[in-house]
């Protein structure tokens, strides 16, 4: 049984010692979406920020033996991390839960910060780590690793866990449905998904987005067809 005390304490102290250190890390890495940066193949930073986030997560999880985490990029395409766990106790190995995030970012719009801070200089102000892509979306790889490990702490049973993180999200998540069609069956099928890429109202409630619109993207052409009409 899920002890919230104990489990509080132990997630609070991972993320002040461990997580912060190593989003604060990733910050500094230039690694824009495609989209941002068309260089991206030769730049290496998506693959840099990958290899980054590889490394804290098999530090952190060397005492889960049947923790696999793996690293994948095929025909050239953007990276993604792929991780599972086989489900604990006497729970159904076919109840999988999917845990989603990325680890690519946005433009950094340096001329749009505040003062002292900066896209890729980590600063904590007010209790709060600013600089491109912690919340959006770096910290999902922390997050669900961190959940597991925290189940893993107090021998709660849990399902079959699945975590992909993809590096094409800001870029319209191009390259996702190719890796969910190559690991569809290592993947399978899950009952529960859950999108850590999401927003919230207040720093004191949990929140869930059950539903979200989709975005169309389309190029526009504009010009004059006679008689001065745009």
């Amino acid at each position: 049984m899920w002890q919230q005390k104990e489990g509080q304490e132990y997630l609070n102290a991972l993320w002040e010692d461990s997580i912060i250190p190593s989003v604060s890390e990733y910050i500094e890495i230039e690694n824009q979406s495609p989209s941002f940066d068309a260089n991206w193949r030769e730049n290496g930073l998506l693959i840099k920020a990958a290899e980054h986030l590889m490394k804290w997560i098999k530090t952190t999880t060397t005492e889960i033996p049947d923790f696999v985490c793996e690293l994948i990029q095929l025909e050239e395409r953007t990276p993604v991390i792929f991780m599972t766990l086989p489900a604990s106790g006497s729970l159904n190995e076919k109840d999988t839960v999917l845990m989603y995030g990325h680890l690519d970012k946005q433009p950094p719009l340096t001329e749009a910060w505040e003062s002292g801070l900066h896209p890729y200089k980590p600063v904590i102000r007010d209790g709060k780590l600013y600089g491109r892509g912690g919340a959006d979306d770096g910290y999902s790889t922390y997050a669900a690793v961190a959940a597991v490990l925290a189940l893993r702490k107090q021998k709660v049973p849990h399902g079959r866990i699945v975590i992909l993180i993809e590096a094409c999200e800001e870029s319209g998540s191009q390259d996702l449905p190719f890796y969910v069609s190559q690991l569809e069956s290592r993947i399978g099928v899950p009952s529960l998904i859950v999108c850590l890429d999401s927003g919230c109202g207040n720093y004191d409630s949990l929140w869930l987005t059950t539903s979200l619109r989709g975005t169309s993207l389309h190029p526009l052409f504009t010009g004059r067809i006679g008689h001065g009409q745009l």
